[in-house]
C-alpha cells in the first residue's frame, strides 16, 4: 500500500476523532483537527494537500476561537464566576465516571447548578443563570463542530484533488 494512502486514511480517522472531540470534551477537538491537517499537508506535500490543509486549518481555528469567544462573552453577560464553572467541571468529571455516555454533560449541568445555587443562595436565579451558561456552551459546541466538519469537507476535496492529479 502506498504510504500517502496510509497517511490519508489515518488523517481521516483522526478528523473523525476531532469531530467527536468537539462534542465530548474528553477527546481532543479542533486542536487535533489543526494538527492532523498540518501533518497531512506536510506528509503529502502536493499543492492540493497544502491548499486543503491551510484552508481547513483556518476554518478549524476560526471555529475554535469563535466558540471560546462567544461562550466566554455569554458567561460574562450572565455574571457566572469561575468558581461556578470549576464546580461544573468537577461535576462533569464525576458524572463521566458515574453515568456512562451522557455523564459528562449531566455532571456539568448539575455541578453548574450547585455552584450557582451556593453562590446565589436561591434556586430560581441559579436555574436561570445555569440554563444561560448551558445554552452558551451548547452554541459554542455547535459552532466548533460545524467548523471542524467544514474543515474535514475541505480536506476531502483536497484528498480527491491530490489523488486525481497525482
Amino acid at each position: 500500500m502506498d504510504l500517502q494512502i496510509l497517511y490519508t486514511i489515518l488523517a481521516g480517522l483522526l478528523l473523525v476523532v476531532s469531530a467527536l472531540g468537539t462534542i465530548f470534551p474528553i477527546l481532543p477537538g479542533s486542536l487535533l483537527a489543526i494538527g492532523t491537517l498540518l501533518a497531512w499537508g506536510w506528509l503529502l506535500g502536493s499543492g492540493a494537500s497544502w491548499w486543503a490543509a491551510g484552508l481547513g486549518i483556518a476554518i478549524a481555528f476560526l471555529g475554535w476561537s469563535a466558540s471560546a469567544v462567544l461562550t466566554g462573552r455569554k458567561l460574562k453577560q450572565h455574571a457566572i464566576p469561575k468558581g461556578s464553572i470549576l464546580t461544573a467541571l468537577i461535576g462533569a468529571i464525576a458524572g463521566a465516571f458515574l453515568i456512562p455516555v451522557v455523564g459528562l454533560f449531566v455532571g456539568f449541568a448539575v455541578g453548574l447548578f450547585i455552584g450557582e445555587a451556593l453562590r446565589r443562595g436561591e434556586t430560581s436565579g441559579a436555574l436561570t443563570s445555569s440554563w444561560a451558561a448551558l445554552k452558551a456552551m451548547g452554541l459554542g459546541i455547535v459552532i466548533e463542530l460545524g467548523c471542524v466538519l467544514l474543515a474535514s469537507s475541505v480536506w476531502m476535496i483536497g484528498v480527491i484533488t491530490h489523488f486525481a492529479t497525482r
